[in-house]
């Protein structure tokens, strides 16, 4: 199994989730994958864990990639930490298909030389976000680092301790509203690719935004986006 390759030009292309096309999503071995692939990024999701740590997973729960319903903001990382997730197949026999920490990915990150792309999935207070804000800080990393959300919240605060870091506001469609709110607060584009318009991308550039979308995994919707002008492509499984 590999990727599908489509003809990018200058798109940046973000492996969502990791590789997830291929590995696992989430995992440490999603995020190796992409490492050794051409990908411009690699984007994740991080939980607030009962202890006060951060774990990656895109639910709220691991029921869907482990069958055992254990929430992340309910238990410690540790507990978290034992949790084996189904591989591709179905079976469980890889021990390595594990919750991976915040502190994992960005050095596998780093590592690759990977831009990191973080989704803050949490309602974060604003002592959370420092403190994540100090762990990517630790790898010397936050140049090399865009934050995203759907809690609009978690961005502002964001700003409010980095006012130029790089973030972007996951929305489902695009709106002069939007648009306006965005430029405000400076902020970019991360849009669903559905309700995505030559006319929308253009309106954000005109702007000073720069435009995510996500998730894109036909080739031939990803050239229409690029002759688009789009800026940034999230995919499972292009490259």
């Amino acid at each position: 199994m590999n990727t599908i390759k489509f003809d990018k030009k200058n798109v940046r292309v973000v492996a969502h989730r990791g590789l997830s096309g291929i590995e696992v999503e989430n995992t440490n071995s999603a995020f190796v994958a992409a490492g050794n692939r051409s990908y411009w990024g690699i984007e994740t999701d991080i939980y607030k864990t009962a202890d006060g740590n951060f774990v990656i997973g895109h639910d709220d729960n691991y029921k869907r990639i482990s069958g055992e319903e254990i929430y992340l903001e309910r238990e410690t990382l540790e507990a978290l930490e034992k949790v084996v997730f189904f591989d591709k197949d179905g079976t469980k026999i890889r021990a390595d298909l594990r919750p991976a920490r915040l502190e994992t990915y960005l050095k596998i990150v780093k590592k690759y030389e990977k831009h990191a792309i973080i989704e803050l999935k949490s309602n974060f207070s604003i002592e959370e976000i420092a403190k994540i804000i100090e762990i990517v800080k630790s790898y010397d990393y936050l140049e090399n680092t865009t934050f995203i959300s759907f809690i609009y919240d978690n961005l502002t605060k964001i700003k409010s301790i980095l006012p130029e870091q790089s973030c972007q506001y996951l929305f489902w469609k695009v709106t002069d509203e939007e648009i306006k709110r965005l430029v405000r607060d400076k902020i970019d584009v991360d849009v669903w690719v559905v309700e995505l318009t030559k006319e929308q991308i253009e309106a954000c550039h005109k702007a000073g935004l720069k435009v995510n979308c996500w998730t894109v995994d036909d080739p031939k919707k990803a050239e229409e986006l690029e002759s688009w002008g789009i800026d940034i492509i999230t995919s499972n499984i292009l490259e």
